[in-house]
């Protein structure tokens, strides 16, 4: 059988340089999505997803996003009692309660594979998952519960999340996965290549937003990290290519019945906030209603 996969690494030490000035002394994990933060939502899938430790690896200003993981201040506890709004007090307490967190600060080269490597000590061998704290699905099951399904059902193995690209410049974003296929949502790597543009794209499935590693990630990481010249970045993907050529299994999952939503850039956040503003429950029709009324 395999291992519980009960441990989360969060990848939060961006400087989220495409909203300055917002984000100048807020973390752009913190920019809000209707009445919650967008990290917010990437904790809450994977709480409800068994986990139950998450790592989440930041820089010099990303305080903010502790304190919102914190239980809340006195004044903030007596004011909400003040005035009559326990619910909203309820809500505040059960966001500290959601799990185990551990806060460690990025150290090492530029790329996306330096936050595994840094929380490597405190996940130990284990299976966890790895994601980002600005990209996410809405699914159903979730994304982080997709992961683990397949990891269960395959009996071990790292499992990609992945989507179909359907524009040309996606190409030029995204890690893009080929290799044996399963079944029609899920095939065994053979080969990921970043970013490699339209014309070298070994296929059309995208990995994005997160993935679920055996512990076996680690060696790749710190192998690359040593081969690394001045000046490059130290990418998961390059560790992913290297537990593929050493024979371990690795399996890329299109996540079905979901949405993928990336608010790393202006743009897609405001479509996010604008999508999430239709669904919530308070606001859904009175924020229709205004939207009819605007001039196009």
């Amino acid at each position: 059988m395999s291992r519980q996969v009960t441990k989360a690494v969060i990848a939060a030490a961006g400087f989220g340089t495409r909203f300055l000035p917002q984000t100048k002394a807020m973390p752009k994990e913190m920019l809000p999505l209707v009445d919650k933060p967008i990290i917010q939502y990437v904790v809450e899938e994977l709480v409800a997803s068994g986990i139950k430790d998450i790592i989440i690896v930041t820089g010099y200003n990303k305080r903010s996003i502790e304190d919102h993981f914190d239980t809340p201040n006195q004044d903030l506890v007596n004011n909400l009692q003040a005035g009559g709004k326990q619910a909203r007090l309820n809500d505040v307490m059960k966001i500290a309660n959601l799990a185990n967190f551990v806060y460690i600060r990025q150290k090492g080269p530029y790329g996306s594979a330096t936050p595994v490597l840094n929380a490597a000590h405190l996940v130990g061998d284990e299976p966890f998952i790895y994601t980002y704290a600005d990209d996410f699905f809405v699914a159903n099951p979730s994304r982080t519960k997709q992961l683990i399904e397949v990891f269960q059902q395959r009996d071990g193995g790292s499992v990609l999340a992945c989507k179909r690209v359907r524009e040309p410049e996606e190409y030029e974003r995204y890690g893009i996965v080929a290799g044996e296929s399963l079944s029609d949502q899920l095939l065994k790597v053979s080969q990921i290549v970043e970013k490699p543009g339209i014309i070298g794209a070994p296929s059309d499935l995208a990995s994005v937003s997160g993935y679920l590693f055996t512990p076996d990630i680690f060696k790749f990481v710190e192998q690359a990290a040593r081969r690394l010249e001045p000046g490059q970045e130290l990418m998961i993907q390059t560790a992913i290519q290297a537990m593929i050529d050493n024979k371990l299994p690795v399996y890329a999952v299109e996540i079905k019945n979901g949405t993928y939503h990336d608010t790393g850039n202006k743009l897609d956040y405001l479509k996010t906030v604008v999508e999430f503003a239709l669904q919530h429950k308070e606001l859904n029709n009175r924020f229709k209603d205004y939207l009819r009324t605007v001039d196009l």
